[in-house]
């Protein structure tokens, strides 16, 4: 192929409005034939690595090469024309900005890699890449599990199961446990991918039944190993039903609120509290008898079931409330 070899070259650029790892992040059209071998590395702030495919003899394209660092803006030096001898410089050059989009089936096998998820994740051809989420298929790792939480996952499709395990990576590595993926987000998780770094604590599932008598089941890596008679809320204050994560937890709590005569309460030392939904959580409450509606919405269980319950609720765990 014929190629530039002294001169300057006029360049005309298409720039993607946002950042896939899968798809061409920019291509450029010459003036006159150039090599991709002769063009300097694309510049890209944050750092980004890309390699140059050549399309035509005047027409090349940089796609992204290597995992993106953050989930963010980027920030790209183009050219508008270069000086080629033998090899090319830019003489004139602008800076775009596009963003990074991280689907979310990308977010999903990473975290299900790392067993932050209640499925694995097998790929269809081997590989250690980041770079850009693979082909592959989702298993349920734990069977027992599947009849209670499989209507709510579909791969790449925004989920609370999704949401619990940003949460839960979220808390392990220290960050704001928003369920939402951000930069610094992003940033743990290709590091935790890269170094296999994998949840260092079982997957556990909470499932509150409202049928009579009211029980709640523990899961640990989707085995039942703890049982207990609960009450939920009354007809005039009643548990949301449906699942949620886990986002406050207290070892001991002071619960003020209102009843639905409209007078108030104010109770102290409510013990092994793990806020899931709204003021609806998880704790011990002493009654008479359990297994039927006397809460204002919360779960209540004996102060010894909160206590075996408690260690095995971190932020993002998931807690649903059924029939």
């Amino acid at each position: 192929m014929a190629t530039a070899t002294s001169g300057v070259v006029q360049v005309k650029a298409e720039v993607a409005s946002t950042v896939s790892t899968s798809l061409p992040l920019v291509r450029l059209t010459f003036s006159s034939p150039v090599s991709a071998s002769q063009l300097p590395a694309l510049h890209v702030t944050p750092a980004l690595p890309t390699s140059w495919q050549q399309l035509s003899p005047t027409m090349v394209q940089a796609t992204p090469s290597g995992a993106p660092s953050v989930a963010g803006n980027y920030r790209i030096t183009i050219p508008t024309a270069l000086s080629c001898n033998g090899s090319c410089a830019i003489r004139t050059s602008r800076t775009v900005s596009t963003a990074l989009t991280v689907s979310i089936l990308w977010q999903e096998q990473l975290l299900a890699e790392l067993n932050y998820l209640p499925v694995s994740f097998t790929p269809t051809t081997p590989t250690t890449s980041l770079v850009a989420p693979t082909t592959g298929t989702f298993t349920w790792r734990f069977p027992q599990l599947t009849s209670l939480l499989a209507s709510q996952w579909t791969p790449g499709t925004p989920s609370v199961i999704l949401q619990g395990a940003l949460m839960r990576f979220q808390d392990v590595n220290h960050l704001p446990t928003t369920g939402l993926l951000d930069s610094a987000t992003w940033d743990a998780l290709t590091r935790a991918a890269t170094n296999d770094v994998v949840d260092p604590a079982p997957w556990n599932y909470v499932n509150v039944s409202e049928t009579l008598p009211e029980s709640l089941t523990l899961y640990i890596n989707g085995a039942p190993t703890f049982h207990t008679l609960v009450n939920t809320g009354i007809p005039q204050a009643p548990s949301t039903q449906g699942t949620f994560p886990v986002y406050l937890r207290y070892t001991s709590q002071t619960m003020r609120g209102t009843n639905p005569d409209g007078t108030t309460y104010n109770d102290a030392g409510i013990p092994w509290v793990s806020y899931f939904h709204g003021g609806e959580a998880l704790h011990g409450y002493i009654r008479a008898s359990y297994g039927f509606p006397q809460s204002l919405g919360c779960v209540e269980m004996p102060f010894a079931s909160a206590n075996a319950v408690w260690p095995h609720t971190p932020i993002g765990t998931l807690v649903t409330v059924r029939p």
